[in-house]
């Protein structure tokens, strides 16, 4: 028999059907020469510290670090993994092969590479590697079964992962809560939980700490239309008054008109950071909410494989795309002109270099019924991203009016869309947005360079505001970059190897903060809690807290997968460090405030 296992039971039962293997078993379905089982994600975890030696059960600084010889797993104690366990273990026991049919991505070849280790599988190994759940994609997955040695970067840059966060985690948990938890309260770090959280507290202090300047405006209105002084804002009322009574009484000259004309170009497709950013600005929901219901979509088959890091899709999707739009239905008023002729194929879209493991996430094409509401409401982006992807570019004017009185210069824009392209597929999206726009979106009335006329001039006296609290969807995003804000997206695209926490996994690290009462949740806005800040207030060690340092060790995990850079030289890095971390802490003499 060949021993299929898959990494959730309604995984395991689609692969099952597409293999013929429909006979009901107890942990696994049968047929046509396969045994189809799963796991329940993790059934095996590394062992604790307590597991290697009596002396590491109690918490103790002398102890630290702790640094196992060598790491070992074990089973998670749980009756419901122990009964699973046993039948996988009974069916690998006797497997003439088998084929790892987990997630494919590298935690879940990390999950089931650890279950057929405890379950001491000697037969040939291959790997399922497929992108949706749909009949048509099992059957060309099974038809192009992988060498399992093919993944084995993929295993050792996940295997990197959970020592780094056990080594840095179990470590330097004990070691503060030790140091200045003062008996009351387990002091949790982690390798990315610590600098996420920095990153809330910097951006409390910046806050805290800010101090508002008043500046003045110079604005006046000419036919209708607002004109700002293109000096720039006055520190000082004083100028700000003199300039005003230099123009007040005299006439405004238009100086110059230009228009320019500019294209926009579609959306890009969803990575599921970009989907949890999106869904938390426009619905509210929380990035571990989003990763749930792309999650839910991606096993009811209407939605390809969540966990990506790329926005774009590989050659050969392009195939396949007409089907996947005949395939939405409810949008056959925008996919019918496309339908039409053939699909054109944009670089912006299709891209084998900027696809590595997985494409963007996009519809299968398979019709979704059945849906709950914030399922709708997902979907429906990633539908409409997509579609938008074939459209053409937006097509605006832009126009730039300047003018002057007395000798101070003034300048207006406005914008005007010539052609919406992909925009009629965002209507009243775009709409709704377009209220909160700045002037330079609204429509101006025909200029001529000369003309002339009266103006009303006026002042704005302002105050600098503080900098905004992160919400989830900024949180994500600077974690994604490492703390920098880049508003470019091609930029972003290339520090996303340097990003803190992976695409998977960034939305549990927001929520181990939440319930570690190190941040709250107050409206959209993500506030440091007393704790939280206290915490970071104590790590000296700027690598703990550091999200830019984090990064580089990203990267390197991603460098272990691409066979750029050794597991084994990122584990004994993260020892070395251990060592001056537990140093440094030791000597400090400090305690923590009485408010801990």
């Amino acid at each position: 028999m060949i021993v299929c296992i898959a990494e959730k039971p309604s995984v395991a039962k689609d692969i099952a059907d597409v293999l013929g293997a429909r006979s009901r078993k107890e942990g696994y379905f049968e047929g046509n020469g396969y045994q189809v089982t799963w796991t329940f994600g993790h059934l095996c975890t590394l062992k604790e510290p307590h597991d290697y030696t009596e002396m590491w059960k109690r918490w103790s600084l002398s102890s630290l670090p702790m640094i196992p010889p060598r790491f070992g797993i074990k089973l998670i104690q749980d009756k419901g993994i122990s009964k699973q366990f046993a039948i996988i273990e009974r069916l690998m026991q006797s497997a003439e092969g088998i084929i790892n049919c987990g997630d494919a991505g590298q935690e879940g070849e990390l999950i089931q590479r650890w279950v057929m280790q405890k379950a001491g599988a000697r037969c040939p190994v291959k790997r399922l590697w497929i992108s949706s759940l749909t009949e048509e994609s099992i059957r060309e997955g099974f038809a192009n079964l992988k060498e399992q040695s093919e993944y084995q970067s993929l295993y050792e840059a996940g295997l990197g992962r959970a020592i780094g966060d056990w080594l840095l985690g179990m470590n330097a948990t004990r070691l503060y809560t030790l140091k200045y938890g003062r008996n009351k309260q387990v002091l949790s770090i982690g390798r990315v939980q610590t600098p996420t959280l920095a990153l809330i507290v910097k951006r409390h202090h910046e806050i805290a700490n800010f101090v508002p300047q008043q500046y003045w405006e110079l604005k006046t209105l000419y036919r209708d239309t607002t004109f700002n002084a293109t000096s720039g804002r006055f520190d000082s009322e004083a100028e700000a008054q003199e300039a005003l009574q230099k123009i007040t009484g005299e006439l405004f000259t238009v100086t110059d008109v230009t228009s320019k004309n500019g294209t926009e170009s579609p959306p890009k497709l969803y990575d599921l950071t970009s989907l949890q950013v999106d869904c938390n600005k426009k619905f509210g929901l929380s990035a571990d909410v989003t990763l749930q219901t792309i999650q839910s979509l991606y096993e009811k088959k209407y939605t390809t494989y969540p966990r990506v890091d790329t926005t774009f899709l590989s050659d050969d999707i392009y195939p396949k795309c007409g089907n996947i739009l005949k395939g939405l239905r409810d949008y056959q008023t925008f996919t019918a002109p496309l339908l039409e002729k053939p699909l054109p194929k944009s670089k912006k879209v299709f891209d084998n270099k900027k696809v590595t493991d997985h494409h963007a996430i996009i519809p299968t094409g398979v019709y979704p019924q059945g849906l709950t509401d914030i399922e709708k409401k997902v979907y429906d982006l990633i539908a409409r991203h997509f579609i938008a992807a074939f459209y053409p570019e937006c097509k605006f004017c832009t126009t730039t009016v300047l003018g002057e009185s007395a000798g101070v210069g003034f300048k207006t824009t406005g914008k005007v869309i010539t052609s919406p392209g992909w925009r009629v597929i965002f209507a009243q999206e775009i709409n709704n947005d377009d209220k909160d726009k700045e002037d330079k979106e609204k429509i101006l009335p025909p200029f001529v360079k000369g003309e002339s006329g009266p103006h009303t001039p006026g002042l704005q006296e302002k105050w600098t505001t503080p900098p905004k609290q992160y919400t989830e969807a900024t949180l994500l995003r600077a974690m994604e970059t490492a703390g920098k804000f880049v508003d470019d997206e091609e930029l972003r695209d290339a520090m996303k190897e340097n990003g803190i926490g992976r695409p998977s996994t960034r939305a549990a690290i927001i929520e181990t903060l939440y319930k570690r009462n190190y941040i709250r949740k107050e409206k959209k806005n993500v506030i440091a809690t007393p704790t939280g800040i206290e915490l970071i207030s104590l790590i000296r060690n700027e690598l703990l807290k550091s999200a830019e340092l984090t990064g580089q060790w990203e990267k390197k995990l991603r460098d272990i997968e691409k066979r750029q850079y050794e597991a084994k030289t990122f584990i004994d890095e993260l020892k070395a460090m251990l060592h001056d971390i537990v140093n440094d802490v030791l000597r400090d003499n400090s305690s923590m405030s009485s408010g801990m």
